[in-house]
């Protein structure tokens, strides 16, 4: 299943076709930065902030280009989506664990 481009919201969890989750960091104009999780990454479990972006570098695309990627459904607290909205604590992470600030910081001020 394939994104439109306004299906992509920052602060949203995705999981692409190859169970790669991707959370989207930032939007600007017609690109945004993504932090990516290794293909074939495990369900989530998601009783704590520990988010699958461990040591794995952020992305900066075009939303476009994200969306063309091929989506899943899938379950997140309960709740089967092809999206999925992160809190507060759990977007902080993901962005601490690919060291995304100062490329967010740049993209927003571009």
């Amino acid at each position: 299943m394939r994104l439109k481009d306004k299906e992509v919201e920052v602060g949203y969890l995705y999981l692409t076709t190859v169970n790669q989750y991707r959370a989207v960091l930032a939007m600007k104009g017609e690109f945004l930065i993504y932090a990516p999780s290794l293909e074939g990454t495990a369900p989530l479990n998601l009783d704590s902030t520990k988010m699958p972006f461990e040591n794995m570098p952020f992305k900066k695309c075009q939303i476009a280009t994200f969306a063309k990627k091929d989506y899943q459904v899938f379950d997140f607290n309960g709740t089967e989506a092809i999206k999925h909205k992160l809190n507060e604590l759990q977007l902080a992470e993901a962005i601490a664990q690919c060291n995304a600030k100062p490329a967010i910081a740049t993209l927003l001020a571009e």
